[in-house]
């Protein structure tokens, strides 16, 4: 029911989750949910109410629904779609909106996303704001628009441009949704005070649903769909979304809109669309830690880079889009004019492209200053050690940095594989030292470890996360390990890998078998890509602490030796032609046999199932290890760091997620298996970590 009360000359009622306030003859439905104004059953039910009373009330011509604070509906509650949907639904909503027989017009602030749009799509007109962002990221999730987006959609912006939108999940401003007609209006002023008089203005109901979708040429339509498809890589929701808003063209709408409906109600119930909700919880949560909640973080303005190579102008062109002044600082102006170069080209092509605005582009490289004087690291607040990955190295330039930076400046460091105390310790203040983990390229790349030193301070760790967030990272947090969490899985993964090649398997399969499970590239396609003379190099630097009664590998040593340092070098695992596609190369299956026999080895038949299950246990067994020491918070933490920096396929969830799924007493007994090939170095991990903490 609704209660009633007084708020200056308006009559507000009220329900649980959305206010009604009356401005004379134009109803104001405030849906107020926070923190995101989800589209939950409480807001359903009182948007309902909201247009039930404007339909029954003589006084009131039209109605007007707003989202509370700066958003609308920043999308539908995802936790109600791994169980039944409560009463009323979304398309009910919408069909009362269009049958209601008075104008409805949405307020759109903030985002306006999935069910939000959808709802907003039902309405007669949208006014927005310049800042809000529109789209339909349901196939990013597995499932596909249920509440009409497929149909209502298409008859804005066409049929092949709907096709992308939805199957991509592609976001757009206010501005962008005006000139595609998605919104009639952009305010000037306030918002409310624009919608209301927006829907004063409209004569009577004009629903999208009796608009036919503008005409387009089959060709059209058939390029869209092959682009979403490869773009989705032809997973069932991009296929489903597809077909569904192909059919507004072509079925009644009432027929399709049933159909749309039974595909998402398939859909959402499905193991890759529990994966994915997973993966998006899981994101959502890596940031956070109890020990930082409600920290005030320490303010970072000015962000000091040290190195311009290929990772730190990356990280440079982070900072710049995040908004920060950056200065980039190098040993020499040669490598500092090469830094400062690559940069300007990024953007110069960004503009050539038609994807920036000159003058944004202009705005934003006047905010890069260079310099080979390390002095003027005291002037930042953050300062960035981006140089290649050597102990010595790093200690030098912090021992340096200690010297110069302000106090209380943030002192981090890139390394991916190096302990970081180490480098913190060689300062006189290890309490200003954090891991900020980039991964390449720095300015592309989701992926953010961050990781804590033994004496990092949290004030620090939360700036770090700050920084990160800001610069659209998705942040994880680490302890301080070899290889933190991604590089310790990945080389589990990549050494499991290389005793298959020893046993029998060759690059060309393994990597096919794994790219066909849903990796983005097989371990030795990758490893050909980084550059096998990293990893090498590595290797040679801990020979001397390795226990020589555990397994190795020397096949990456004798590729390395021979001079096959990966596609740069024109041949790696791969040979390389001139148009630098990879091929099998019969010169690295001859090395592969010989470094067998050299062994002693019987080489035999591996199929790809083999071939998976080994290299996915073995991350999941140092996940576990990593868990049991602390390196990493949650399961969850495990597979945002496999997804977003590694490759690994989000509708799988993760190895995490797929270890739940198998249950303890099965991995045992898998691990027993695995065991039993990785010889004497093989350490088992817990599953308890990981099998009962997902449930």
């Amino acid at each position: 029911m609704l209660s009633r009360g007084e708020s200056g000359k308006r009559e507000i009622e009220v329900t649980q989750a959305v206010s009604i306030e009356r401005h004379g003859d134009v109803v104001v439905l405030v849906i107020d949910n926070p923190p995101i104004n989800a589209g939950s059953a409480a807001v359903r039910r009182g948007l309902l109410e909201g247009i039930e009373l404007l339909k029954r009330d003589d006084a009131l011509a039209a109605a007007v629904i707003i989202g509370a604070g700066d958003t609308f509906i920043a999308g539908s509650d995802l936790k109600e779609f791994g169980q039944p949907l409560e009463h009323p639904q979304l398309p009910a909503v919408i069909a009362a909106i269009e049958n209601c027989g008075k104008p409805v017009v949405a307020a759109l602030d903030g985002a306006a996303l999935g069910g939000g749009l959808e709802l907003a799509l039902g309405c007669d007109a949208r006014v927005a704001t310049a800042r809000v962002v529109v789209g339909l990221p349901e196939v990013t999730l597995g499932i596909i628009p249920g509440a009409g987006g497929t149909q209502r959609l298409p008859r804005v912006v066409g049929i092949p441009r709907a096709i992308r939108m939805i199957c991509s999940g592609e976001r757009i401003s206010g501005e962008a949704a005006l000139a595609a007609g998605l919104v009639d209006e952009v305010a000037a002023g306030k918002l409310a005070a624009a919608a209301i008089a927006h829907a004063r203005g409209l004569k009577g109901k004009s629903p999208l649903r009796a608009v036919a979708p503008p005409p387009a040429e089959s060709a059209e339509i058939e390029a869209a769909t092959r682009d979403a498809l490869r773009a989705a890589k032809n997973r069932p929701a991009a296929i489903a979304a597809i077909e569904a808003v192909k059919s507004a063209a072509t079925l009644p709408i009432e027929e399709a809109l049933a159909k749309e409906r039974a595909s998402f109600e398939s859909l959402r119930l499905s193991r890759e669309a529990h994966a994915l909700r997973y993966q998006f919880f899981a994101e959502r949560d890596a940031a956070r830690h109890p020990k930082l909640k409600g920290l005030a973080p320490r303010p970072v303005a000015r962000v000091a880079i040290i190195g311009a190579g290929t990772m730190g102008s990356g990280i440079a062109i982070a900072a710049l889009e995040g908004g920060y002044d950056v200065l980039l600082l190098e040993q020499d102006q040669a490598a500092l004019d090469r830094g400062t170069a690559r940069i300007t080209e990024h953007y110069r092509s960004r503009v050539s492209a038609g994807k920036l605005d000159a003058r944004r582009a202009d705005a934003t490289l006047a905010r890069l200053d260079s310099s080979i004087d390390w002095d003027r690291v005291a002037t930042a607040d953050l300062v960035i050690e981006a140089v290649y990955e050597d102990l010595a190295v790093k200690q030098d330039i912090f021992r340096r940095l200690d010297r110069v930076a302000r106090a209380g400046a943030i002192l981090a460091t890139n390394t991916s594989y190096l302990d970081l105390d180490a480098i913190a310790n060689v300062t006189s203040r290890p309490q200003d030292v954090v891991g900020l983990h980039f991964f390449s390229p720095a300015h592309v790349m989701r992926l953010l470890e961050v990781v804590s030193g033994a004496a990092t301070a949290p004030e620090v760790l939360a700036a770090a996360l700050g920084v990160g967030k800001r610069l659209r990272k998705t942040c994880v947090l680490a302890g301080n390990a070899f290889g933190f969490i991604g590089n310790r899985i990945y080389s589990a993964y990549r050494k499991q890998c290389e005793f298959m090649i020893e046993e029998g398997a060759y690059p060309e399969q393994v990597d096919a078998a794994l790219e066909a499970f849903g990796f983005a590239m097989g371990p030795f396609a990758v490893a050909d890509l980084s550059g096998l003379d990293i990893a090498w190099r590595m290797r040679q630097n801990t020979a001397s602490t390795r226990d020589p009664a555990h397994r190795y590998v020397r096949i990456p040593d004798m590729l390395c030796e021979a001079g096959r340092l990966g596609r740069k070098a024109g041949g790696g695992y791969y040979a390389y032609g001139p148009d630098g596609r990879r091929k099998a190369d019969p010169e690295v299956r001859r090395l592969i046999d010989d470094a067998s026999a050299a062994k002693g080895i019987a080489r035999r038949p591996f199929d790809d199932e083999e071939i998976r299950r080994r290299a996915l246990l073995a991350m999941t067994n140092e996940a576990a290890l990593l868990l049991a020491e602390g390196v990493a918070q949650r399961p969850s933490d495990v597979d945002v760091v496999l997804t977003n920096g590694y490759g690994f396929p989000r509708w799988e969830g993760g190895v995490a997620f797929r270890a739940w799924e198998r249950g303890e007493d099965a991995l045992a007994d898998d691990l027993d298996w695995l065991g039993a090939f990785s010889g004497p170095g093989f350490v088992r991990g817990d599953m308890r970590y990981l099998a009962d903490s997902l449930g």
